[in-house]
């Protein structure tokens, strides 16, 4: 069996690396089994990226986003003025699993008997979300690299976090314990509710683009949907074969990517349930039985770009693959990452980094061009309109299918 279909690995563009990131030298007396980079985040404006790189640590890192280099390397931006911005480490106190960056900024007026309780009043300042290994999730001001906040009620190893991408500071979180809890920033960081699904471990979350869904994965090989406003699951997605370890929206909300142990990236239409694309990475497709034991190409990570025509997925056959919605046969671009973990786009889509056992971090060159005028007017309207109402429209039936990603 082959990881790629019908071509060498030779054959591929190779993608370039353009920054690569180690852990502090002192992580290595650590036990091997604490060094890896589980989760890494970047910030909403793509100035800072932050990273968990084993034995407890969090190392917080200024980027430029103009030059696409730590600012350790270029201090200054795109008309030459010099950054000011500056990284720093978080001693964590257990291993992170799961990272997030929030807007925030803490006001020390007490507004109850207690006067050293912190009231939150979020505004342009940043906070870094950490998930711990005891279920903990700690809240930390990134200016100053205090710890804000301790949010308590997971029983076990928190998996994932992601804050709402609508600005309102809501907190998702995702744990092994089954559930995912809610967490209001705006609130002094309270919980407001708890889903519990249908898997026994909960690997990950994804808000969509308007907030008002989030897709949950674990161990049970189904993808659940569930509205926000009311927390009752709209939709539930059955097509894996293993454990659903990823998942990631498109920036128009009209697809949903899925990476499973089952050798495949799913790529669908949240709005129906259908499956659009499918993702392999390993050929020839491997039977049900087969994909759902120890087939030894596990899909760990799954990651849209900004351009909503490029998924990025890390695999266990020792490659990343920058995939084109296109063309489900090919990548458009590979580079061989041994023991890779996670995998994440930068805000304008044009870096991808990629975390691996050994607590590093590679920065690669994402594929970028202009896209179609099509395209662009494709992601445009299908941010308002979702796919049941599609067919309603009255344009011609070739521009529908078009419009629910169907002609390619």
């Amino acid at each position: 069996m082959a990881s790629f279909h019908g071509v060498e690995p030779g054959e591929i563009v190779k993608a370039k690396v353009i920054e690569e990131l180690s852990p502090p030298s002192s992580n290595r007396n650590y036990l091997k089994a604490g060094c890896e980079t589980w989760d890494c985040a970047w910030d909403p404006n793509g100035s800072y990226f932050a990273w968990s790189c084993g034995s407890r640590i969090v190392k917080i890192v200024p980027w430029n986003p103009a030059k696409n280099t730590t600012v350790t390397r270029d201090v200054h931006d795109h008309e030459g003025k010099p950054l000011t911005h500056q990284g720093f480490t978080i001693d964590a106190g257990e291993l992170v699993w799961a990272l997030s960056f929030g807007s925030a900024v803490a006001d020390m007026k007490p507004h109850t008997v207690n006067l050293n309780f912190r009231r939150f009043h979020f505004s342009h300042d940043l906070i870094l979300a950490t998930g711990l290994h005891s279920g903990r999730i700690r809240i930390w001001d990134v200016n100053s690299g205090k710890l804000m906040v301790e949010l308590l009620d997971h029983k076990s190893v928190i998996r994932d976090l992601r804050f709402a991408p609508n600005g309102s500071l809501v907190l998702a979180s995702a744990s092994r314990d089954g559930t995912v809890k809610f967490w209001d920033m705006n609130d002094d960081g309270n919980m407001s509710k708890t889903l519990r699904g249908n898997s026994d471990w909960i690997y990950n979350l994804a808000w969509s683009p308007d907030a008002k869904t989030i897709a949950t994965v674990g161990n049970s090989r189904s993808v659940l949907l569930w509205d926000v406003t009311t927390y009752r699951q709209i939709r539930k997605f059955d097509g894996h074969h293993h454990d659903v370890v990823s998942v990631d929206f498109s920036p128009d909300g009209a697809l949903m990517a899925t990476a499973s142990y089952d050798t495949r990236v799913i790529v669908w239409d949240p709005h129906t349930g259908d499956i659009i694309f499918v993702f392999g990475h390993l050929f020839p497709s491997p039977s049900p039985i087969f994909a759902g034991g120890a087939n030894g190409n596990y899909v760990r990570g799954v990651s849209f770009s900004h351009d909503g025509t490029h998924i990025a997925s890390v695999c266990d056959d020792g490659y990343t693959r920058f995939w084109r919605i296109t063309n489900e046969k090919v990548p458009e671009q590979i580079l061989p990452v041994a023991n890779a973990l996670c995998c994440t786009f930068s805000p304008d889509g044009s870096v991808l980094t990629v975390g691996d056992r050994d607590g590093r971090v590679n920065f690669m060159s994402a594929p970028m061009q202009v896209e179609r005028l099509q395209h662009l007017c494709r992601m445009s309207l299908r941010r308002l309109v979702p796919s049941s109402k599609v067919d309603k429209l009255f344009i011609p039936l070739r521009l529908k299918e078009f419009l629910k990603y169907r002609d390619n």
